[in-house]
């Protein structure tokens, strides 16, 4: 038999049809340097075409899924600098206030403190330009530059009748991801990481040695919206034998590929209780859903967000880059971390996303969720989007009101903060010299409430007495809490907040310290 004509056939059957693809591609590739052409030829006014085309790229991307995006050149910097982990600049942590570029913090040995700049200081001229009327974008394009150049800054500094003028040269500077490491018992640690960077499991070793090891852990992920995956690939794999299934991803152009634990990970162990919440989004989830998926520990907290789309950055010609979602995240079990969505509706998916925690569309979404399998004891757990704890913890709003929330967005908590520091650093440093006497020995004076009302009514924020009783409390935590981070580091902050709120910390450590009767009944059930 001759299978010529039946061979011909099927590759016309295959070709024909990548030919019209193709054919399409080039004709609406045409159609848009067409339109290009007679804008920037026909237009009645001269056109900066740079923005034109920045906007057109974006219109395509917002008509598909609601992670594929344009990234701008400027942006980018940004962009790269919190992947890679460092940036050369002087070391400061500043916020914007009243238009004034404020020092919040300066890093420990960095240029900056060893000029001598001080928390508090107001940075009111940088080289040349007065620095007074900067947005917050603004300060990073003249603070930070190449390694060995020097920049110079005027500051008004409390107390200090004149300006004072600093001399700094640049130096590379860590972005930490590793926010928070502490020691909640003698073999009990709390580790928060705040996203996945190139440098987070060199942070994140160091810190678990540095707590030595501990026997029980709480990895908090809250509010971490994920980066880069081969840092949560390891961060799983810590936890997890060699072999074990961490993710994988399947898509229409790029071959499907399963990622696994490379070497037996170093706390194969110990107990583990991992914090997730609705902003726990992408590599924050991969880890929950693998940790979750092999019974290896126990997850706490509300549902994840639901980021399981993979995203290829590719670079453009200027400095700028787009990022194309080329696949889909599976869990070990076979779970889809991506929450439904539709093409170009992203304000309806973003909106989506808080629906998702009122009690009705929960219990709505939980009824339709499909049923999967754990790989070592076979316990149910449901796919539907997103990571679903063990144990949902509803969050904490004791305390919050109305008054409050327009006190701090109109960043009345803040300066009242710095204001207090201002006059007070230096006594709190001699009773308080390091974070166990603070924490044990230092209470917000009655004084400070005072303050912060009557400059919320100067800011413009009426005294609500009502709102004031219920978050006083509140307030107390919280401006403890600031004072701590600014006088010690961004651990104290956490270490104050979790220690006082009764939410989802609070029942992680209390599954963690009372393990055999609530937490390993969770995994085998």
């Amino acid at each position: 038999m001759n299978y010529k004509p039946l061979l011909a056939a099927l590759l016309a059957l295959i070709v024909l049809p990548l030919a019209a693809q193709e054919r399409d591609a080039v004709e609406q590739l045409q159609k848009f340097v067409q339109a290009y052409r007679y804008l920037s030829s026909l237009y009645v006014d001269e056109v900066e075409m740079g923005p034109v085309v920045e906007g057109a790229i974006e219109g395509m991307l917002e008509e598909l899924d609601p992670h594929s995006a344009y990234i701008g050149a400027e942006e980018m910097k940004g962009v790269e600098a919190s992947f890679d982990g460092e940036f050369s600049g002087i070391g400061v942590e500043f916020a914007i206030m009243r238009d004034t570029v404020v020092v919040v913090n300066t890093i420990a040995g960095g240029p900056a403190e060893r000029v001598g700049v001080l928390p508090n200081d107001r940075i009111v001229r940088i080289d040349t330009l007065d620095a007074v009327g900067f947005r917050q974008t603004d300060v990073p394009r003249y603070l930070r530059g190449k390694t060995g150049t020097r920049v110079e800054i005027d500051v008004v500094r409390h107390g200090e009748p004149e300006r004072l003028h600093f001399v700094i040269v640049r130096d590379k500077i860590p972005l930490n991801t590793v926010d928070a490491a502490y020691l909640i018992a003698d073999d009990a640690g709390y580790i928060k990481v705040n996203r996945f960077g190139r440098t987070t499991m060199t942070e994140f070793r160091r810190a678990w040695e540095q707590l030595g090891r501990p026997a029980r852990l709480v990895l908090d992920l809250r509010g971490n919206g994920g980066g880069l995956l081969e840092q949560a690939v390891e961060m799983a794999g810590f936890f997890l034998p060699r072999g074990a299934a961490i993710v994988s991803t399947e898509g229409r152009s790029v071959p499907a590929m399963s990622f696994r634990a490379q070497r037996d990970g170093e706390d194969l162990d110990g107990r583990l209780v991992v914090l997730i919440d609705e902003q726990s989004a992408s590599a924050s989830e991969i880890v929950a859903g693998a940790v979750q998926d092999w019974d290896r520990g126990v997850v706490v907290g509300r549902p994840s967000f639901g980021k399981g789309l993979v995203q290829r950055q590719i670079p453009l010609g200027d400095g700028s880059a787009v990022r194309i979602t080329v696949a889909r995240y599976h869990t070990p079990s076979g779970r889809v971390i991506q929450r439904p969505y539709r093409q170009g509706k992203r304000k309806e998916y973003y909106l989506d996303h808080l629906r998702r925690y009122d009690d009705a569309v929960r219990d709505s979404l939980d009824a339709s969720a499909p049923a999967y399998r754990t790989l070592r004891t076979g316990r149910t757990v449901y796919g539907g989007g997103g990571i679903r704890p063990d144990v949902v913890v509803e969050q904490d709003t004791t305390g919050f009101s109305h008054y409050y929330a327009d006190l701090i967005r109109r960043g009345v908590v803040n300066e009242l903060v710095m204001s207090y520091l201002d006059r007070n650093r230096e006594a709190l440093d001699r009773a308080c010299p390091d974070f166990e006497t603070f924490e044990a020995n230092y209470t917000v004076p009655d004084s400070l409430l005072q303050e912060l009302t009557a400059l919320g009514e100067k800011q413009g924020v009426a005294f609500d007495e009502k709102g004031f009783e219920e978050s006083a409390p509140l307030m107390r935590i919280q401006l403890k809490a600031l004072t701590a981070q600014r006088l010690f580091d961004t651990g104290a902050f956490y270490r104050i907040m979790n220690g006082a709120r009764g939410d989802a910390y609070a029942r992680a450590v209390e599954i963690l310290m009372q393990w055999e009767t609530l937490g390993q009944p969770l995994l085998d059930s």
